[in-house]
C-alpha cells in the first residue's frame, strides 16, 4: 500500500474503531498520531479535527481524544530523537539520501532543522510543535545535540498540546467540514512561521547589537 492510499484509509480506520467502541476509538487516533510523527506525510490535521468531529456528535469525549493524540504525539517523536542520539549527522544524511523519499525527509531539511536548533536552543523544541513540516524533523536534532530527555519531553508535551487541542476544537466546530481544515489553518500557519522569523530576527539583532556594543566598549 502506498503511503497516500493508507492516508486517505485513516478516517476510515478511526472511524471503525470509533463505532466497534469508545476506547478502541481514542486508541486508534492514538495509534494515528504515534504514526503520523515517525511517517511525516501523515498529515495530524485530518486526524485531530476527525476526532473533534466525533466529539461533537457525542460519539467521544474532549479530553480523551486531546490526552490520546497528545501521548500519541509525544512518543511518535521519541524515535526520531533517539536517531539522532545514536547516529551522527553524516551518516544519518547518507542514510537519508538513500531512503528519506520513503518517509517525506531529505537531507537539506534535516541539515536545515538542526541548524535552527543549534542557534535558537531548545524553545525550538516548543515552538516546531505547531509548526506543519518542521513538528517531526525538530526531535532529530535534539537528539543530535544531546538535550537532555527531561526538558525534551516537557517541551514536546508543551507544544503538542496546543497543537492537539486546536486541531481537536477546531474540528469539533467544524462538523462534517472538518476535512477542510488543512486549508483553513494554512493562514494561521504562515502566520506563525512569521512570528518565529520575527522572534529569530529579534534575537539576532539583540545579539548583534550586544556584540557591536561590547568591541565599543573595548
Amino acid at each position: 500500500m502506498e503511503i497516500s492510499e493508507f492516508i486517505s484509509s485513516l478516517p476510515v480506520f478511526i472511524g471503525n474503531a470509533v463505532e466497534t467502541n469508545q476506547w478502541i476509538g481514542y486508541g486508534a487516533i492514538l495509534l494515528a498520531m504515534f504514526l503520523e510523527n515517525l511517517i511525516p506525510p501523515i498529515p495530524s490535521e485530518l486526524i485531530m479535527p476527525l476526532g473533534g468531529f466525533y466529539v461533537s456528535q457525542g460519539q467521544l469525549d474532549l479530553l480523551p481524544v486531546v490526552l490520546a493524540g497528545l501521548i500519541g504525539t509525544v512518543i511518535g517523536a521519541l524515535p526520531w530523537y533517539g536517531i539522532g542520539r545514536l547516529v551522527n549527522e553524516e551518516r544519518l544524511e547518507k542514510w537519508l539520501e538513500k531512503n528519506g523519499r520513503w518517509l517525506g525527509i531529505n537531507p537539506q531539511e534535516l541539515a536545515r532543522s538542526r541548524k535552527w536548533f543549534n542557534r535558537y536552543g531548545v524553545s525550538l523544541v516548543f515552538w516546531g510543535r505547531l509548526v506543519p513540516g518542521i513538528r517531526t524533523l525538530i526531535s532529530v536534532p535534539a537528539g543530535v545535540e544531546l538535550m537532555p530527555i527531561t526538558p525534551f519531553l516537557i517541551w514536546t508535551t508543551a507544544g503538542s498540546l496546543i497543537w492537539t487541542l486546536f486541531l481537536t476544537i477546531t474540528g469539533f466546530y467544524l462538523g462534517d467540514n472538518y476535512a477542510n481544515i488543512e486549508t483553513l489553518i494554512s493562514p494561521f500557519s504562515s502566520i506563525l512561521k512569521i512570528i518565529i522569523i520575527l522572534a529569530i530576527s529579534g534575537a539576532l539583532i539583540t545579539l548583534i547589537y550586544k556584540t557591536l556594543r561590547k568591541l565599543i566598549n573595548n
